[in-house]
């Protein structure tokens, strides 16, 4: 086990070292495509140490097992997307989507078992349950209507990639930062300090989608 936790804090800085190159970089430009290609690699890695670390080793499984499966479907739905349809695609989707969903309801009923116990349950506060229930669900909202209506194009298929490696890049973030933010220094273990890396995150996905979405809607009828 102790192989497998060096392994997944190894895994993990290199994935938030090429998350944070991925997100700055050009999209579309060779570093993008490369550092986002070691993201997906080191995330996946994260994922399955997590899970192995979380059910093996009984570390707070009921939100660190749904964390590790999140994390690896976000990866793997947004790589996809951009992707052209392989044979086999469909029923990756459909195992996707089955995955979100046993994310999101299971993690929904732990935050409101957390409410109902004064604010936590197996020792976790309600907020991480409600955050990674709701992001599973919606995403799971957008699979089925690529299920439906097939493969998206143009900005939303770029969009649909960066908000689900965003979010796993969150998650990342998160884990790292807020979860063992006793291990900084005391000097570092303040709020405004702690949050900014997710601020980054959440700013950059703001930005790249107003560009992707909002800013194309209206070029058009400005001229």
């Amino acid at each position: 086990m102790q192989a497998t936790l060096a392994i997944h804090i190894l895994a993990g800085a290199l994935a938030l070292l090429f998350g944070y190159v991925a997100l700055f970089a050009t999209k579309g430009s060779r570093l993008h495509r490369k550092s986002g290609r070691l993201f997906v690699y080191a995330m996946l890695t994260v994922a399955l140490g997590g899970f192995v670390i979380a059910a093996g080793g009984n570390v707070a499984p009921a939100i660190n097992v749904p964390a590790a499966l999140l994390t690896a479907y976000l990866v793997v739905t947004s790589l996809t997307t951009i992707r052209p349809p392989r044979p086999g695609s469909r029923a990756l989707q459909v195992w996707a989507l089955l995955v979100a969903l046993g994310v999101g309801f299971s993690s929904l009923a732990f935050g409101f078992e957390a409410v109902a116990n004064g604010g936590s349950r197996y020792g976790m506060p309600a907020f991480p349950f409600f955050l990674f229930g709701i992001i599973a669900l919606l995403a799971s909202a957008g699979d089925l209507r690529v299920l439906r209506s097939g493969s998206p194009q143009g900005a939303t298929r770029i969009a649909r990639h960066l908000w689900r490696m965003c979010f796993a890049l969150l998650i990342a973030a998160l884990s790292f930062v807020i979860g063992q933010a006793d291990e900084f220094p005391p000097a570092l273990r303040i709020m405004p300090l702690l949050a900014l890396p997710m601020l980054v995150v959440l700013g950059a996905l703001f930005y790249w989608l107003w560009r992707v979405r909002i800013r194309r809607t209206w070029t058009p009828a400005g001229g």
